[in-house]
């Protein structure tokens, strides 16, 4: 199947992935002007992140719920809430309302985050195809198209509060476009009567976190260690961010053809190896240009890991769950945004941004243990089934 394909098949969910992506490269671009801007250290600065990663765990628990009431509006009713949580951050001044004020921009986007996951899933089960990826991929689309303008407007000396306005307004223009029906999949009794699928969600789970945490630290810290590590000027520091959107559309729109023909298990394990070795060249960049290099690298592997985790618990449980389902795989995934900030925080103040880039690295290959157990797992199937575990 096509990527134009795949895209057309999930528009709706494709374009609530690009608002969540615009909005994360926007601030990630803007993190060494926040960051000054606060007077705050990297340690401290990293505890202050854990802001958003409170309000994304919390709302991993209310999604299923909103999702079964608002119905064809929830991804509608998940941008405007983005939209406007993300006015608050840009105009606070002190350490703790700019926490504060991202716990509610974790909120608004976990809420939404879940609900297009969980819709992409379904449209996965309705048409056969694989989907995740490609949508994903708008995500780091929208990431870095908005990393690169704010390239420009940060060399302008634009504040962040006005262009996270702007953003703001493009994107409820696009909430027209995204109502969509969700299919009401009711349990059969023997269904219902099945265990719950913990281990497929603890360990798709795992996977999901190692690809999340790791795109965190790169997200949050790669345009500091291009400013102070390599002396880079703003747009320099800017671009890191672009570069990983970048790279990681390019990964995620190829791992959505690679999907259709190769065992995702497989894919999983390359794209950890590939990932891993890009972290180690930016952690030793001697300038700009060899950490772009590094960062790129870095984001064609991790681009692919976190949807496939997901896709994957999708496919190893009973549709009555799979909102549930993923809603806690990715309780699991988002929580590494409470460990990232903090690790990365700590290890940049006590053995700089060089060694704690190199930390990424060796976390990225613990993906490749986790894929060889989740192989071993049987995806759902109907009673009567065959019993023996798919090649996943």
């Amino acid at each position: 199947m096509s990527i134009l394909n795949a895209v057309y098949i999930s528009r709706r969910p494709a374009i609530a992935f690009v608002v969540v992506g615009i909005f994360w490269g926007c601030f990630a671009a803007y993190v060494p002007h926040i960051k000054a801007h606060l007077g705050v250290s990297d340690a401290m600065f990293g505890t202050l992140l854990l802001g958003s990663a409170t309000g994304l765990v919390s709302s991993m628990w209310l999604a299923p719920i909103l999702d079964r009431k608002l119905g064809a509006r929830a991804l509608q009713a998940g941008i405007i809430a983005l939209s406007l949580a993300w006015l608050i951050p840009g105009v606070m001044t002190t350490p703790l309302a700019f926490a504060i004020a991202l716990m509610f921009v974790g909120l608004a986007s976990g809420l939404l985050d879940v609900i297009m996951n969980a819709r992409v899933s379904m449209l996965e089960t309705q048409t056969g195809k694989p989907l995740m990826n490609a949508n994903h991929a708008m995500f780091s689309v929208g990431y870095a198209g908005a990393a690169i303008v704010v390239a420009f407007t940060r060399e302008a000396g634009l504040p962040p509060a006005p262009v996270f306005a702007g953003f703001a307004v493009l994107c409820c223009l696009m909430v027209p476009f995204v109502w969509m029906e969700a299919s009401d999949i009711a349990p059969d009794e023997d269904d219902a009567k099945a265990r719950y699928p913990l281990w497929p969600i603890i360990i798709c789970g795992a996977i999901v976190l190692v690809a999340f945490m790791s795109e965190a630290t790169v997200e949050a810290w790669s345009a500091l260690h291009l400013e102070r590590t390599l002396h880079g000027r703003a747009a320099e520091g800017a671009f890191g961010p672009a570069i990983l959107g970048i790279t990681m559309a390019v990964g995620r729109f190829s791992g959505q053809a690679v999907a259709a023909r190769w065992r995702e298990i497989n894919v999983v394990i390359v794209a950890a190896i590939v990932s891993a070795s890009g972290a180690v060249i930016a952690a030793i960049a001697p300038v700009p240009a060899v950490a772009y290099l590094g960062f790129g690298i870095l984001g064609l592997g991790v681009s692919v890991i976190g949807p496939m985790g997901l896709a994957l618990v999708g496919q190893l449980v009973a549709p009555h769950l799979r909102t549930e389902a993923i809603g806690r795989t990715a309780v699991i995934g988002f929580s590494g945004f409470f460990f990232a900030p903090v690790v990365m925080g700590l290890a940049s103040d006590a053995f700089g941004l060089r060694v704690a880039f190199g930390g990424v690295a060796m976390l990225l290959l613990c993906a490749v243990p986790l894929a060889l157990v989740v192989a071993r797992i049987p995806r759902w199937r109907k009673k009567g089934a065959s019993e023996t575990p798919a090649p996943i």
